[in-house]
């Protein structure tokens, strides 16, 4: 339990009606789970409003409630804080009552459109071989050291994160890395945890369904870094045009990292093929496993985090080198002399980036056949974009569903088919079940031939009007690959 008034350290109240010095057992912002003497902090969501159910959380014990509004009906014996923001009192309270444990480890957020969770992964795999409890707070997996969590948002919700971060203390890690996505920042769940450094992968088109334009996207991504204290770094993609505004006002320390510009931290290619890349830092040349340019620099914004951390260049180095893909980021797989690539590309970059990263590969007798859907309910604009970059740079590509959600799949593919140029219309195949698509793809395929099936990547569910139901890309291309004779 925690006394009341010692949790609202740093929020910011507007009026408070009934006593602050009371205990208060658990947080809670679902009216459903309060218990007795619980603090509900009522959110105005995008479907729902928390303050609806304020009466029905002081039914089941509650004794104080955060809002932003104090209802007109003033129930004895309850304590009412008015706020602002909830979401950002909550953030504040979260990190209060949890004893602010981000400012007692070393947390890095990485953010950008591409690349975070194959930064984030990557940093928590290099730091885990250098020997360091480490924690991981990505779309794909939370890793308090050797234990494994699910995960469900990319940026948890402040009262988790506090959560988290408060285990890992527990479990004795010393650093951690998270994925910073523009909801997060733009929800307030990040408010009030103390990072030590903040990274930068790049920025393109993506959740434009949320953000009123990509100017909106661009400066909430910069907030992150605004709001970073001057004893954390900024490490910046310098070859990424908005690299610069991002740090623009921040405090931080600033350092770069490119492949084409003068910066802090630079890399250079020397050799690349669908099994890894041949690569030089400084005078030093190192293997790895991981293939394509986007993840170059991945890689190279790894190492520098490293470096920047205090691991000594040598060994960070070495440790890179040994680092294996992220699942479901460019993840491969030959059978029968057929190559199958599924990757989450799920952008018009990323999806650019993972095609080209093949064509560079490819020595052009190949063919590459291209299996790629967009989500429903999701950024609509970017349907086109998709369409029409993977038939022009691919052999043949079969337009498909990805998650469609509540959308029908075969209009999200019809967006889809509307970016295609005349030229490439004969390229094109339109098969709405996934499942058939990935089929027709490998009855077309020759040995020598590359298939790229791209969107989903890790996940291991196909969501169709609100239900997930089990389908695996990597798992179903092999099958069907393996039958081929």
């Amino acid at each position: 339990m925690k006394e009341l008034k010692e949790i609202l350290y740093k929020v910011k109240i507007t009026k408070v009606i009934g006593p602050t010095s009371i205990s208060v057992s658990q947080l809670c912002i679902d009216s459903r789970e309060i218990q007795a003497n619980d603090l509900f902090i009522a959110i105005k969501g995008h479907n729902i409003d928390g303050h609806e159910f304020i009466e029905a959380a002081i039914k089941l014990g509650a004794t104080s409630i955060i809002c932003e509004s104090i209802p007109t009906d003033i129930q004895n014996g309850i304590t009412y804080l008015e706020v602002n923001c909830s979401r950002e009192a909550l953030s504040v309270i979260s990190s209060n009552y949890y004893d602010n444990p981000s400012g007692k480890l070393k947390l890095i957020g990485v953010t950008g459109t591409n690349g975070k969770t194959t930064i984030a992964t990557l940093l928590f795999d290099l730091f885990k071989i250098a020997g360091f409890k480490t924690g991981l707070i990505s779309t794909v997996k939370i890793c308090i050291d050797d234990a494994i969590l699910n995960s469900v948002q990319t940026t948890p919700d402040s009262l988790r994160l506090n959560y988290l971060l408060s285990q890992m203390l527990d479990k004795g890690v010393k650093y951690c890395f998270m994925e910073i996505s523009s909801h997060g920042i733009h929800q307030k769940r990040i408010k009030g945890l103390d990072f030590s450094g903040g990274v930068f992968s790049n920025l393109t088109h993506d959740h434009l369904d949320y953000h009123s334009s990509f100017s909106d996207y661009r400066d909430i991504k910069k907030e992150f870094f605004d709001n970073l204290p001057k004893e954390s770094f900024s490490l910046i993609n310098k070859d990424d045009k908005n690299g610069n505004l991002m740090i623009q006002n921040t405090a931080s320390k600033v350092s770069f990292y490119a492949l084409n510009s003068y910066a802090d931290f630079k890399l250079k290619i020397l050799e690349k093929s669908i099994e890894g890349m041949l690569l030089k830092i400084d005078q030093t040349e190192f293997w790895t496993t991981l293939s394509g340019k986007f993840n170059a620099y991945n890689l190279l914004s790894v190492i520098s985090t490293a470096i920047l951390l205090g691991i000594p260049k040598e060994k960070a180095l070495e440790y890179a080198s040994l680092l294996k893909s992220v699942r479901g980021r460019f993840e491969y797989v030959i059978v029968n002399g057929i190559t199958a690539v599924v990757d989450y590309a799920h952008t018009p970059d990323a999806l650019k980036n993972v095609i080209q990263t093949i064509n560079d590969i490819r020595t052009g007798n190949e063919s590459l056949i291209t299996v790629v859907g967009c989500g429903g309910d999701r950024d609509t604009l970017k349907r086109p974009l998709m369409g029409g970059l993977s038939s022009s740079m691919s052999t043949k590509v079969i337009f498909t569903s990805d998650n469609p959600r509540s959308e029908s799949a075969e209009l999200i593919i019809e967006h889809m088919n509307s970016g295609v140029s005349p030229v490439d219309f004969k390229k094109v195949l339109s098969i709405a079940n996934r499942e058939e698509a990935i089929k027709t793809a490998c009855q077309l395929a020759n040995p020598k031939d590359i298939i790229l099936i791209a969107g989903k990547g890790h996940e291991t569910y196909q969501e169709i009007d609100g239900k997930k139901n089990h389908f695996d890309d990597y798992e179903i291309v092999k099958n069907y690959l393996t039958k081929i004779i």
